[in-house]
């Protein structure tokens, strides 16, 4: 019978944090107590009994909880040094130290921890958000913060000088007049860039639950940063625009609001029907022309899928772009082969993954650069 691999540091801390939440105590802040550890000693016991004191405990009714599960949990842990826990806090790590006092061991620790820290981090940003804890679904959205959403850019109908391009004429005779009729350099202009439209269309349907919220995070983001030439609807047994309350510039605010508005939360899906709607009453009108339109899916669709390969044809002769990004398309093995997919695949620009932070991330640099 083979021997169980170690548990790694970043393993035995989180399972510590799960320990003290299977004893009562409520753990709301485990990142914290994490990048805690980060700054002082992974491997010292009374650093890391301080950190988890001053992080995982609300109050001076949870520390004999929290000393108790500390005792057991730690107890002949070869990742702790055997040192004696201290009456007061550790001292904090100072910037201007020199290696000279002693600070080098403490130094190693954090960045030994800083360097776990970053790993797991990373793994979260490539993992299917279905898959993922209360915790870490907690942690996933305060990364959504660091995404950079830049709206793409078309051509406007003002100019503005530029070194190449067009001639400018009006320029050229002014500055021709100013030097009494001399010839001189030609002045030249190029369109003035401006925003173009973008539009997100997210199924909120059952099968898309796991997904929805963290693609409305990832709407709110294109909405904060370009308010006047985004909208967002939701997608599912019926149309519902939710635009104006992704605009409040909090995440978990707007989020509230946009679910307070959305009757279909998981219901049926109606593709078809429902983007022939969009086109009918806001598609037409000007809100997908020349924009960029992101359907984010699965493709399940109860309806007849010719009618949905209909309506995103129809949608393509209207938009600049258009970009369906399904979940399961970032797992190995997947082929869009469902119905409603296979349907609108021929009319669609781009078929990208939908799954995973890093997959957002990728979503948005494409919708950049349309």
């Amino acid at each position: 019978m083979s021997t169980p691999a170690p548990a790694k540091p970043v393993e035995i801390f989180v399972g510590f944090t799960h320990a003290l939440r299977a004893a009562g105590l409520p753990v709301d802040h485990a990142h914290a107590f994490l990048e805690a550890i980060a700054r002082l000693d992974a491997g010292s016991r009374s650093d890391v009994y301080w950190s988890g004191r001053a992080t995982l405990c609300s109050g001076p009714d949870d520390l004999d909880i929290y000393d108790a599960v500390f005792e057991r949990w730690f107890s002949g842990d070869r990742l702790l040094r055997g040192d004696d826990r201290p009456a007061s806090p550790p001292r904090r790590l100072s910037p201007t130290s020199s290696i000279d006092d002693g600070d080098s061991a403490d130094r190693f620790g954090e960045d030994r921890m800083v360097a776990i820290v970053a790993s797991a981090e990373e793994q979260l940003r490539h993992r299917d958000v279905s898959d993922l804890t209360a915790e870490e679904r907690r942690h996933l959205a305060h990364l959504f913060g660091r995404l950079d959403a830049r709206a793409p850019l078309r051509a406007g109908l003002r100019r503005r000088p530029h070194r190449r391009g067009e001639i400018d004429p009006g320029r050229t005779i002014r500055d021709q007049l100013r030097r009494a009729g001399e010839p001189g350099p030609l002045r030249r202009r190029r369109p003035r860039p401006r925003p173009r439209r973008v539009v997100f269309l997210v199924d909120v349907s059952g099968s898309m639950e796991p997904y929805a919220d963290s693609l409305l995070r990832l709407a709110h983001r294109v909405v904060l940063a370009a308010p006047r030439t985004s909208e967002v609807f939701t997608i599912g047994t019926r149309l519902t625009r939710v635009t104006t309350a992704l605009r409040i510039p909090d995440p978990e605010k707007a989020l509230d609001v946009a679910g307070r508005t959305v009757p279909d939360w998981s219901g049926g899906t109606r593709l078809g029907e429902v983007l022939r709607a969009f086109l009918d009453r806001w598609g037409q009108r000007g809100a997908a022309r020349g924009a960029v339109v992101v359907i984010a899916s699965d493709g399940w669709e109860r309806g007849d899928p010719a009618r949905l390969g209909e309506q995103v044809e129809r949608l393509r002769r209207l938009a600049h772009a258009v970009i369906w990004a399904n979940p399961h398309r970032g797992r190995e093995g997947y082929a869009p082969i469902q119905g409603g997919i296979a349907a609108a695949l021929p009319h669609i620009d781009g078929l990208v993954a939908g799954h995973s932070f890093a997959a957002f991330a990728d979503l948005l640099e494409m919708v950049a650069d349309a």
